[in-house]
């Protein structure tokens, strides 16, 4: 079976400095694959490679088999490549439903009204119906990365439920950062709904572990742009040269 995701040797270089070196990963339909590792490993670069945001200097991005690596991000996000960032990414002078509404409009659905049952039924999904009239602006940090969930679903309410656009795969980079320890546990549960329920494929950077137990099928360890390890949490965390790499550093 073809991969939904594959990078082959992964390059990106600045100057003399090499960002991200020769990565090679494949991720699979309806898998969850983490990746980890310190400030300053990759993640977020390559990351960066995947979306379309930085261009490599070498290797390839393929999706669905077939290669993206000169594709603009629009065009990605259009082929089922959802991705969100770091920093929250909401307009604070918008409501909830507004998001959705205006992301469902931009994937080419018609007549998608705020307070209509597709876009409530999208905010049910990441448990923020109830906040559908609240400015963006007044949320939790925790509901403000809940709601860039909900924009990345708002595609399926265009042509029917299915759209160009709608994410098989989602990128998610450090979703739990700035979130509150006790708005953890809700928007974990959100996320392992996407993945188990809806069957969404998974490639999310995590700084910390114990988050991803549960979550994750295979953790991939970043160190110093290369790929360090991969395999399931419990292997990774047994294997020698990962332990050697992070002594005094937490995952």
């Amino acid at each position: 079976m073809t991969p939904v995701l594959e990078l082959s040797g992964l390059s990106w270089s600045v100057g003399a400095a090499t960002i991200v070196d020769g990565v090679a990963l494949a991720v699979e339909e309806g898998e969850f694959v983490a990746v980890i590792g310190p400030n300053g490993a990759g993640k977020t670069s390559l990351f960066n490679l995947v979306s379309g945001i930085t261009r490599p200097t070498a290797g390839a991005v393929r999706l669905d088999g077939a290669d993206i690596t000169g594709l603009p991000p629009h065009r990605r996000a259009r082929r089922g490549l959802g991705r969100t960032f770091q920093s929250s990414s909401v307009f604070p002078t918008m409501t909830v439903a507004e998001h959705v509404a205006l992301a469902a409009r931009a994937a080419g659905a018609k007549r998608v009204a705020e307070g209509g049952k597709g876009v409530r039924a999208v905010l049910e999904r990441v448990r923020l119906a109830q906040r559908a009239d609240d400015l963006a602006g007044g949320l939790s940090h925790g509901d403000k990365r809940k709601l860039e969930l909900a924009v990345l679903l708002a595609p399926t309410l265009a042509q029917g439920g299915s759209s160009p656009g709608d994410p098989r795969l989602m990128l998610l980079d450090e979703p739990m950062a700035g979130v509150a320890a006790e708005e953890v546990g809700e928007l974990t549960d959100v996320i392992r709904t996407l993945h188990r329920t809806e069957g969404r494929t998974v490639l999310m950077v995590e700084h910390h572990m114990d988050i991803l137990l549960g979550l994750a099928d295979r953790v991939a360890v970043m160190h110093h742009g290369t790929l360090l390890a991969v395999g399931t949490p419990g292997a990774v965390m047994a294997d020698p040269a990962v332990q050697e790499a992070y002594v005094g550093e937490e995952l």
